[in-house]
């Protein structure tokens, strides 16, 4: 039984930076590891969505895992509930929160709360809102970080955020996306018949506005009077005085990977999203103690976790998250240094499997502080691979590779191929 690991390194890849010498954070890390699995394996770029489109966490790992994220993807706030272990039903809408610090006009200060940690009287305090129209699920994930999912009749997803997205902005009122047809959009709803499906949507739309719009503001009032927060304020951290919402969703269906590709899968991850896609995917999903999305994460709990996940699992996801926290942070510095601890972790993992992948799900360049839409680079290493004559690990010298350019749905069906899992198309 062939067995395969793919390590994602989260918005690993860059761009040059100037305090780098013009090089990446990458080629200025030390990797021998890396390095060694370029040398005996396919390099190749990778664009995970499409050439330019800057990919998010969710749809990169869709795509990561074989599915077409235009196909299958309806929003953010599923996976990240699945994540956190939320039991999703047809009916339900998901979305992602973030704790975070407003001022009295509430204009957002801090979009992460000063990355609060210690949450967990906050979800307690939250989950005593009632609702008149639906019932509710709150949970927090990772840091500041948390799902709220809304349960009842009548729902949609077809709603705005509340996150401006941006810091000195003032919190948006959750709009339905729904309001008005357009002359066009009218003129083929009466030809079509759709004149009362759309009524529908939007009754959906506008009840599921108001709902989350009167849970942020009872929100707001407890969070804001807490006792957590009132001692943040007095020690001088930002408190976790609102919940910014975005990327509702409903239940994707996902075909399981050992339906697809008779792979038994599972994953280890610190980030609820990943978990959640992964768990929508059939992986099973492995919770690792010490495990977090920083760059303070126990690599070494994960990659013993890995290992042990290989003796039972014929493909193991290992995601690390840290290098896009250290990259939204503008941080080459501790980029550099996670990239090298990483190299280190990787050293027995590279014969532990029959194959071993080296992916990046999107570039996060640290002079931007978010993700891009540039090609990432890809290595696969394995017994049956066409080594080509790369030798270093990183975005420019992996663009001379035998694998090409690729999309990010292509990487699963071509290590599945390998793996000798590939079905024939045709007679």
């Amino acid at each position: 039984m062939m067995k395969a690991l793919m390590l994602i390194c989260d918005g690993m890849a860059d761009r040059q930076v100037a305090k780098l010498g013009n090089r990446t954070p990458l080629e200025a890390a030390r990797t021998p590891n890396m390095d060694k699995l370029a040398k005996r394996g396919v390099c190749g770029l990778m664009d995970t969505i499409a050439p330019g489109v800057p990919p998010g966490s969710d749809t990169a790992h869709l795509a990561l895992l074989g599915y077409d994220p235009f196909e299958v993807y309806t929003g953010r706030g599923p996976f990240e509930a699945a994540g956190a272990g939320i039991e999703l039903h047809p009916g339900d809408v998901a979305f992602r929160a973030n704790y975070a610090t407003v001022d009295d006009a509430l204009v957002v200060k801090d979009r992460r709360a000063g990355r609060i940690q210690e949450t967990g009287p906050l979800e307690a305090a939250i989950g005593q809102i009632k609702l008149r129209g639906a019932d509710f699920i709150f949970k927090n994930t990772v840091g500041h970080r948390a799902a709220l999912v809304l349960q009842g009749k009548g729902l949609s997803n077809e709603v705005t955020d509340s996150d401006p997205h941006e810091i000195g902005k003032k919190v948006l009122r959750v709009r339905p996306l729904l309001r008005t047809l357009e002359r066009p959009q009218l003129l083929r709803a009466i030809l079509t018949g759709g004149i009362r499906r759309f009524v529908g949507r939007r009754r959906r739309s506008t009840k599921t506005a108001r709902l989350l719009n009167d849970f942020s503001r009872r929100a707001h009032e407890i969070l804001k009077n807490h006792h957590l927060n009132i001692e943040r304020a007095k020690k001088g951290f930002p408190p976790a005085n609102y919940l910014l919402l975005r990327g509702g969703g409903v239940v994707p269906h996902l075909q399981p990977l050992q339906e697809r590709f008779d792979i038994r899968g599972a994953c280890i991850a610190a980030a609820a999203l990943v978990k959640g896609v992964c768990r929508m995917a059939g992986m099973k999903v492995i919770d690792v103690p010490g495990a977090t999305g920083s760059v303070n994460t126990d690599l070494n709990a994960k990659v013993k976790a890995a290992l042990k996940a290989l003796e039972t699992h014929e493909l193991v996801l290992l995601h690390v998250k840290g290098f896009d926290e250290a990259s939204h942070d503008g941080n080459a510095a501790a980029k550099v240094k996670l990239i090298e601890r990483t190299d280190k972790e990787l050293k027995p993992l590279i014969s532990a499997a029959d194959f071993v992948v080296l992916a990046i799900d999107h570039t996060t360049p640290v002079t931007v502080r978010e993700h891009t839409g540039d090609p990432v680079p890809i290595v696969i290493a394995g017994p049956s691979v066409r080594a080509d004559e790369v030798r270093v690990y990183s975005e420019r010298a992996a663009a001379r590779g035998g694998l090409g350019r690729i999309r990010g749905k292509d990487l699963l069906p071509i290590l599945a191929d390998l793996m000798g899992k590939g079905k024939k198309f045709g007679a």
